[in-house]
């Protein structure tokens, strides 16, 4: 492999370890902390609700599990809070990942890859950004890298912001509804099986249209 190729691995992987690092060091403890939460919770609707969209928010920078944190929403406020909470936790998150891509990762991809590889990224993301950010969505790491790479390329804020919206939208939607039904039959474990076959589903439906 050439030299420029070789850089391009290490950007990835500096990417990937931005979000692997905290998941490995932390991610039990706060899955623990969540599930404990959510569970044991007697907090106002108005606390709930601001608490689950800042670790939704937070999710960009920390293991959050985010995919229980949106079902929870729904669990615990019904269907249209919980989709408002799930909604804004997941836009802003996606926004702060934006931010931190353009500020941080644009400069040490330029140092790392050059100006040259960058504008191919620009243009690679402006052909394929679009599919990038709405199908990785309900994928773990997936999501959080396209994301970051979004900000990187200096995708158009505008753009990426109503693509993550909508993107988060449906998916919001779908979580709330599993956790609201879960409710009404008294089943928080129904919710947490919910929020597992969600994700995987995905990956499953995206493995099998690579190998078509």
């Amino acid at each position: 492999m050439t030299k420029q190729v070789w850089r391009w691995i290490l950007l990835a992987g500096i990417i990937f370890a931005f979000i692997l690092i905290p998941f490995l060091l932390f991610g039990e403890t706060i899955d623990l902390w969540t599930e404990n939460f959510i569970e044991e919770t007697t907090a106002q609707p108005g606390w709930v609700a601001t608490i689950l969209s800042g670790l939704l928010m937070l999710d960009i920078l920390i293991p959050v599990p985010s995919s229980l944190v949106s079902t929870a929403a729904g669990f615990l406020l019904g269907f249209t809070r919980g989709l408002l909470t799930s909604f804004l936790g997941m836009t802003l998150s996606c926004l702060l990942g934006f931010w931190v891509g353009g500020k941080f990762g644009r400069p040490l991809a330029q140092r790392l890859v050059g100006a040259a590889e960058l504008r191919r990224l620009e243009g690679l993301m402006g052909r394929w950004g679009d599919w990038a950010i709405v199908i990785s969505r309900p994928v773990p790491m997936l999501a959080e890298s396209a994301v970051l790479f979004a900000g990187i390329s200096q995708m158009s804020i505008s753009r990426f912001f109503w693509l993550a919206s909508l993107s988060n939208l449906g998916i919001s939607a779908v979580y709330a509804a599993v956790g609201t039904f879960s409710a009404n039959v008294n089943s928080f474990l129904l919710a947490f099986g919910g929020s597992m076959l969600i994700p995987g589903l995905t990956m499953m439906l995206m493995r099998e249209k690579q190998e078509q």
